[in-house]
């Protein structure tokens, strides 16, 4: 008889997360000189923090019992109308959209777009997203998505105090911006010594004695006010202001820049994304061409490649954090790639008059609900009205009975806000349960002809007039064009994406189901608790899992991405210490190996980052830290420490580390960028850390989407619990971050189950130290652990080729392109290096494939050696090439086979990089961030 529980196939999804089967383990296994997947791993982490048991995550459950457990989840989330607004409102994602961009996935698991040459597909998506919101705003330079309006509102605020002539230290802030966007903007103040002055901009704003303002149009109440005068006057004491606004009443609206607002941000929410409960959502940031510069996040620029086309690419990508770390001004990976693409669709397959048409629609509902009710608490509105509340308690009753949510500002007054999903049926539900009377709406339909947005305040300039709006209205040309730039963009659904420190693994289809379905995507963040009970359970376990993982007391979810984990981890060590009266600790120690993110992030803390030297062999060097320790002791807040480190290695001295930096009074912050090497082996809490962020977007299988969504949440020692974002310092504009995403993190936990999740990190070890075996005769690994093995990572040194052929590793990474693979992390954190990170997904098959491919161009490199290939004719230098280029007249001494044919396997699917090498600095020199004509693509 068959063995129960291998009928069960209770390990069924683990068997098909990872890539290598049993046998192929072996093989690996055998090229490495190991026994076993145990005695690898007992080489590869510290015998002293090796967790003896397991974890207590329970048996694996198969796809069927984890849909079955999280539907049961989402049947507890109750549906009412929601009518609350404060920037959240209902939509209707084009099921175009939804089929061919959101659930697919060769849009959401490319990588963010470092690569330009194989990412133009969604470059493009993105700069038509840039486009539409400096048509709305009326200014001339867009970002490509910040994390929500909250956090926008926050970089606006920096932005100002670096931009602005006004040597004044206070920020005002109307009174009548969204709460949740005030809420950040004080946690974001405090540490950067900012005073915010909270009042009514057109009573108490004292230009003189302020910087800037942050402004809200139209506000949180619905109030379309002209703030012109106000700007006016803040400009004349040489400060800067900035206006949070809506994008779709700017459809109606003159737009921020024409009222005279130097930055506009916002959230592109309504342009066809979910609630889902407060995200994963676009913001953005619009501002005058002068101070560009400055501005946080990505912006997608247009360049050339070689050949003098057209292309597009991340215009100044490396200022940030990459070169700039502790000067840097914000920090580069707070983007949500994935949903602004479909804000930017959303506008692209309805155009400026189905824009209008929906923008209309709203407004007049509106309006009849005005007329039927009787007067509202402002004349002047686009689609939020406020009312006296009377009879307060038979509205709640009658608003229960029909289920549906209003927004009840106080004992006396009630908010509702409509959207493009307002029926007529709602509009006359919203007034039977304000008045107790169902109106016949006929009755009102003149007097709700009335205009609700004054003459001077109405848009009269057109907007989105680019051919790409005015082009793809039926589904058929926009599930083509759709088609076309997914085509331009590589992605895991045609090879690994082998990152170092990114971890591109498997988003298996299971996990992500459950974020389509309504119950998840369609819950407002401030419905009441008692509507949200599915998402209370499902993240409270989620929240339980992480803390077993991790060893932590308590974990909050609410930052929306790694470097907003960073922030709000940083954030409860500095509130710990000021509430034990050591507020003065303001020094962040940092290894030289960091990833860029820790010392932006630390300097938004408002932070001291002092460097501590790594060892020849990439450790922290023991001696120059506790140098540093001595020298700052009583003012160190923080080490923040990568583990295992970004140079892919387990330091055998991490726990001495943590005790040294205690003893001194700090706290240990581990960036988990690397969780994928400790999950199941090792835990932060037990290692002496005393807060962990971890990526859901790596670890948790959460996908990239081209650059975000992202999750950091954070887990966090007892001590600190009391100082997590939910306790009064909230870092997101909705309580729980991006809360509709987290069913996949869920998901893949459920289903691995405690020993899936520890096997998946012993086969990420031993797929990178495979790689690194393979390759290490052609390009030398440049650091290994205390055994001569690595993590789940490994650096290829390409550093001798410039002097050698005059190849850089740039070179190797675009040639990779031409073997139809994104290349490893270029130049990170060692210049011309390669850091590879294969994870556990990727099976023997396809890492064999890629060590061929780069053992090929070591070939190809001693080609160029030995002069039988020129040093500056070579595949190499003018990698990669374009099936164009190969159509052409071909100059090239080498063959178009070796071009663009390097491998047998390529005759079969061969991926085309859409352009070739692109001029990054002729961007950055002339930077242009809108829509070119459609006639430069072709």
């Amino acid at each position: 008889m068959s063995d129960l529980n291998e009928l069960l196939d209770k390990d069924g999804f683990a068997r098909r997360h990872l890539g290598p089967d049993e046998n192929a383990q072996r093989e690996m296994l055998a090229t490495l000189g190991v026994a076993s997947l145990d005695a690898l791993v007992r080489e590869v982490v510290p015998h002293d923090i090796l967790l003896k048991q397991p974890l207590a995550l329970g048996e694996a459950k198969t796809e069927a019992e984890a849909l079955a457990e999280i539907s049961a989840h989402a049947a507890r989330n109750e549906l009412w109308r929601n009518f609350i607004g404060m920037g959240y409102h209902g939509t209707h994602m084009p099921a175009v959209i939804q089929r061919n961009v959101f659930e697919n996935p060769g849009w959401y698991t490319a990588y963010t777009p470092y690569q330009a040459e194989i990412s133009q597909g969604r470059l493009e998506a993105l700069l038509n997203f840039q486009q539409m919101v400096i048509d709305l705003t009326g200014l001339p330079v867009a970002n490509a998505s910040l994390l929500d309006e909250a956090t926008a509102a926050a970089e606006a605020m920096a932005m100002i105090r670096r931009s602005a002539k006004s040597k004044a230290t206070k920020f005002f802030v109307d009174v009548a911006v969204h709460p949740q966007v005030l809420g950040v903007m004080r946690t974001r103040s405090k540490w950067l010594g900012i005073e915010l002055v909270v009042g009514d901009a057109e009573r108490d704003l004292q230009a003189g004695a302020v910087f800037g303002a942050h402004l809200q149009y139209p506000d949180t109440f619905g109030r379309v006010r002209d703030f012109s005068s106000v700007i006016d006057a803040v400009h004349g004491a040489q400060g800067l202001v900035s206006v949070g606004t809506d994008l779709l009443a700017l459809m109606l609206l003159r737009s921020p820049g024409a009222l005279g607002a130097d930055i506009a941000v916002g959230s592109a929410q309504r342009f066809g994304v979910p609630m889902g409960y407060g995200g994963p959502h676009a913001a953005f940031m619009a501002c005058r061409d002068e101070y560009k510069r400055s501005m946080p996040g990505r912006i997608i620029g247009v360049s050339v490649d070689a050949a003098g086309r057209p292309a597009l690419r991340m215009a100044l990508q490396t200022r940030e954090q990459h070169i700039r770390r502790d000067k840097a001004t914000s920090n580069i990976c707070t983007a949500q790639a994935l949903l602004a693409n479909i804000a930017g669709f959303y506008a692209v397959y309805h155009g400026p008059q189905g824009l209008a048409r929906i923008a209309m629609r709203a407004n007049f509902m509106a309006r009849l609900l005005v007329a039927a009710v009787g007067k509202a608490a402002h004349p002047a509105f686009f689609d939020t009205v406020v009312f006296e509340l009377h009879a307060g308690d038979a509205v709640h009753r009658r608003a229960s009975t029909k289920r549906v949510n209003l927004r009840y500002l106080d004992a006396s007054h009630v908010g509702v806000s409509f959207d493009e999903l307002t029926s007529l049926d709602d509009v006359a539900d919203v007034a039977e349960v304000l008045t107790g009377t169902r109106p016949e709406l006929r009755e009102f339909l003149e007097k709700a002809n009335a205009e609700s947005i004054p003459a001077a305040l109405r848009r009269t300039d057109p907007a989105l007039t680019h051919p790409v709006f005015n082009r793809f209205h039926t589904e058929t040309e926009m599930m083509r064009y759709l088609k076309r730039l997914e085509n331009r963009d590589l992605s895991l659904v045609h090879a690994m994406i082998p990152l170092g420190s990114c971890t591109m693994k498997l988003n298996a289809a299971a996990e992500l189901a459950p974020i389509s379905w309504p119950r998840f995507a369609a819950m407002h963040p401030f419905a009441p608790k008692e509507q949200a009970r599915g998402y209370a359970g499902m993240l409270a376990e989620l929240e339980a899992m992480l803390a077993e993982i991790t060893g932590f007391a308590a974990v909050s979810m609410q930052p929306n991405s790694g470097a907003q984990g960073e922030y709000a981890g940083l954030l409860a060590i500095r509130n710990y210490h000021a509430a034990r009266g050591q507020g003065a600790r303001d020094v962040c120690l940092i290894p030289a190996s960091a990833h860029g993110t820790n010392p932006a992030s630390a300097q938004m803390m408002g932070l001291r980052i002092v460097v501590a030297a790594c060892d020849d062999h990439g450790n922290v060097d023991l001696a120059d830290l506790g140098r540093k320790i001595a020298e700052h002791g009583s003012r160190i807040a923080a080490l923040m420490i990568t583990y295992p480190s970004t140079h892919g290695v387990f330091e055998e001295a991490i726990v001495r580390i943590c005790e040294q930096v205690h003893a001194a009074g700090g706290q240990v912050y581990m960036d988990g960028a690397n969780m994928n090497a400790l999950a199941g082996l090792a835990k932060p809490a037990l290692i002496g850390a005393d807060v962990c962020h971890i990526n859901l977007h790596k670890t948790f299988c959460i996908p990239h989407g081209g650059g975000g969504p992202g999750m950091g949440p954070i887990a966090v020692a007892a001590h600190l619990a009391d100082f997590l974002p939910e306790r009064g310092n909230p870092v997101s504009a909705a309580p729980h971050g991006s809360p509709l995403i987290l069913p996949i993190s869920w998901m893949y936990i459920r289903m691995m189950g405690a020993r899936g999740i520890r096997k998946a990190t012993e086969v990420a070890i031993l797929n990178a130290n495979y790689i690194a075996a393979r390759l290490t005769r052609y390009f030398p690994v440049l650091y290994a652990g205390a055994h001569g093995r690595v993590a789940h990572e490994c650096i290829l040194d390409l550093r001798k080729l410039k002097e050698t052929c005059g190849v850089t590793a740039e070179d190797v990474a675009k040639r990779l392109m031409d073997y139809g693979f994104h290349s490893p992390t270029l130049s990170f954190p060692v210049a011309d290096t390669l850091m590879v990170e294969p994870t556990e997904s990727e099976s023997k098959e396809e890492l064999d494939r890629f060590c061929d491919s780069m053992i090929a161009i070591h070939g190809e490199l001693e080609k160029v050696k030995s002069g039988q290939w020129d040093r500056a004719g070579n595949p190499l230098k003018n990698a990669p090439h374009t099936a164009i280029e190969l159509a052409g007249e071909w100059k090239h001494p080498y063959s178009r086979e070796e071009a663009a044919y390097p491998k047998p396997w390529l005759r079969a699917a061969k991926y085309w990089p859409p352009v070739k090498r692109i001029d990054n600095v002729a961007g950055d020199r002339n930077l242009v961030c809108t829509c070119p004509p459609m006639e430069a693509y072709v």
